[in-house]
């Protein structure tokens, strides 16, 4: 059985990568979100919410099963969010707390946890991170999802140097899907031009159609996963790259 751990398997990509997985004969998949949106034989929901560490910190044990039958093992950390969107000393302290939190620490936590939990194992075994180009850019109105996603994709590379140097044959990488049609695009969408410079681009790109479909950008992982990994495969990778 080939396993796969979702983060924000509710809805957007995250759900799409979940119902792409599924649809492949020989998968099972834990959707780690707060609330259940999919219903398969072979999907289990583990209910939990990455804002509140102190719930990740005690609720870690249920997302990682020591599987006897796996053939392969894979965590895909996707959930994220971009927060209020406004400058850096017009938002709350809080805000900051709120973003990293779902998008560094408890991803950070869940590799932590997935690398011990697995480590003896020889099946393959992946860790892909998604991230975003707003990680190698500052965007403003956006300073903690970049700074978040920039960190996540150093504790991509981090953590891949040190599996490579241990031999353990882990895969870790990061992935940039591009823009997606997804809710929070709609968020984007509607913020304030004074407090985001670059929404009317977005909204632009909308009406243009050109946000790819999450179903199609998911497909597109999901074949690339299930490929075995290349020797000089970038660690942070775009969608182009796969």
């Amino acid at each position: 059985m080939h396993y796969y751990i979702i983060t924000g398997a509710s809805r957007g990509l995250g759900r799409a990568l979940a119902e792409a997985v599924l649809r492949q004969p020989g998968t099972t998949v834990i959707g780690v979100s707060r609330h259940a949106a999919i219903e398969h034989p072979r999907y289990t929901h583990q209910p939990l919410d990455l804002s509140d560490i102190m719930a990740v910190e005690n609720n870690l044990y249920k997302v990682f099963p020591r599987w006897t039958d796996a053939a392969s093992i894979t965590l895909i950390n996707n959930a994220a969010v971009v927060g209020e969107i406004g400058y850096v000393g017009e938002q709350t302290n809080e805000h900051f707390n709120f973003v990293f939190d779902i998008n560094l620490v408890a991803p950070a936590m869940l590799m932590n946890t997935f690398l011990s939990a697995y480590s003896g194992l020889s099946v393959p075994r992946t860790i892909l991170n998604i991230s975003s180009g707003a990680a190698q850019r500052p965007v403003d109105g956006w300073a903690a999802y970049c700074a978040s996603k920039a960190a996540l994709e150093a504790l991509t590379a981090t953590a891949h140097k040190e599996q490579s140097l241990r031999a353990s044959g882990v895969r870790i990488r990061s992935l940039s899907p591009g823009v997606i049609d997804t809710s929070m695009q709609e968020h984007i969408r509607a913020a304030d031009a004074a407090s985001f410079s670059e929404v009317a681009r977005f909204v632009d790109s909308h009406a243009q159609g050109k946000l790819a479909a999450a179903e199609e950008v998911a497909g597109q992982i999901v074949q690339w996963l299930q490929r075995p990994g290349a020797a000089q495969e970038p660690v942070t990778l775009r969608l182009a790259d796969i």
